[in-house]
């Protein structure tokens, strides 16, 4: 415990970087021996890590918005997570590179004819992008102007910008939802498609946030502030997304199935059985059920070690739930694990923690100018 913050963070600073240098190497390797799975692979574990990415990004906002003082203790590693956008561009540079090994051809009349074609993605891809990574840029300048001067006048730009983010964001993270998985299979279509990952982003994202406070509760500063009472603010955050991940997805099966939509419903015939019907059982056992039975439980969301457990499952779920949307329209007759599928997560995961942590180091762990901030102190 005689550690600095700074000491803790660069250490696993150090550990991810080189977890993250040494397995990519060794999917670059897989790559190369074949190029096409390790693509599949890679898809799951890009827009796992860019949940994470998009999901702090969207939670930001929304403490910007709503005002809240449980985001105060949480919003430098919200504000890191959100500055890992710009890596994210670099890797979905694969992606691009194999696009004609992902996805179908798109039909050669109609919407989707006009929609899918080569151009027409791509520039939609710089768009998504270019709009987050303004956005997160911007919420993290002004938040850096705050902590510097103290001006009032940088929370309410925070906040001004936060309105409209999260509309912004809704309609970007669907398209791109869209665009990037649900066009892997063109025969199926959902409206309620893009809200499922918009909260299944927020789900990862508060998981992943939650295990950081625990880890960050334990020295100072943040051991002055990160209360009982707010680990029990950040478990009814994560039952709150729990909830609405697993009403989502019902909805979505139940309107499809019950309305016997004849397009969409091999989408779940392929899902349902054999293999993937035992990770879609997983999925409403682990990833809704028990979750919710504990995050119910005060004693569990007031204690750090206890809720980062629930987190830590809810964030490993989280991949299993993007590898069972998205690896069934490889291979529809069963999973067929590889040792990409596993890797690929790693190795991304380790890069993408090496600049998540170094974001984190290079700015006061607590916002101290903000207005609110003496709120947080009074607050049990």
């Amino acid at each position: 415990m005689n550690d600095s913050p700074a000491t803790v963070l660069s250490r696993i600073q150090q550990r991810s970087l080189g977890i993250g240098i040494v397995v990519s190497a060794i999917c670059a390797w897989g790559a190369y021996v074949h190029w096409t799975r390790f693509l599949q692979a890679y898809l799951v574990a890009f827009f796992f890590w860019l949940n994470i990415s998009l999901g702090c990004f969207a939670i930001l906002m929304l403490q910007h918005m709503i005002k809240g003082r449980w985001g105060l203790v949480i919003r430098r590693s919200l504000e890191a997570g959100a500055s890992t956008l710009p890596l994210m561009v670099l890797f979905f540079i694969p992606l691009l590179a194999g696009h004609a090994r992902l996805y179908p051809p798109p039909p050669t009349t109609g919407f989707k004819a006009v929609y899918l074609n080569w151009p027409f993605f791509l520039g939609r891809a710089v768009f998504y992008f270019a709009v987050w990574v303004l956005m997160a840029w911007l919420l993290n300048k002004w938040s850096d102007d705050q902590d510097r001067t103290g001006d009032p006048v940088f929370q309410a730009r925070l906040t001004r910008l936060s309105g409209p983010g999260l509309i912004i964001f809704g309609l970007t993270i669907t398209f791109a939802a869209v665009d990037w998985v649900m066009s892997l299979e063109t025969g199926f279509f959902s409206t309620i498609y893009g809200m499922i990952f918009m909260v299944a982003a927020a789900l990862a994202a508060m998981a992943f946030i939650t295990v950081m406070a625990m880890i960050l509760a334990r020295y100072k500063p943040l051991s002055e502030v990160a209360t009982a009472e707010r680990f029990h603010n950040y478990g009814n955050l994560l039952l709150v997304f729990v909830l609405l991940w697993a009403y989502l997805s019902f909805s979505q099966f139940l309107i499809i199935w019950a309305g016997n939509l004849q397009d969409e419903i091999p989408w779940y015939v392929s899902r349902a059985y054999g293999g993937w019907g035992v990770i879609a059982l997983f999925l409403v056992l682990f990833h809704f059920a028990i979750p919710f039975v504990l995050l119910l439980n005060r004693p569990i969301t007031k204690s750090s070690r206890a809720l980062a457990g629930v987190a830590i499952a809810l964030f490993i779920m989280g991949w299993v739930d993007l590898y069972w949307i998205i690896e069934p329209a490889f291979r529809p007759q069963g999973p067929q694990l590889s040792w990409m599928d596993i890797a690929t997560p790693f190795g991304l995961g380790g890069l993408w923690m090496a600049v998540f942590l170094q974001k984190l180091r290079k700015r006061p762990l607590l916002p101290l100018h903000d207005p609110r901030f003496e709120e947080v102190l009074e607050y049990d």
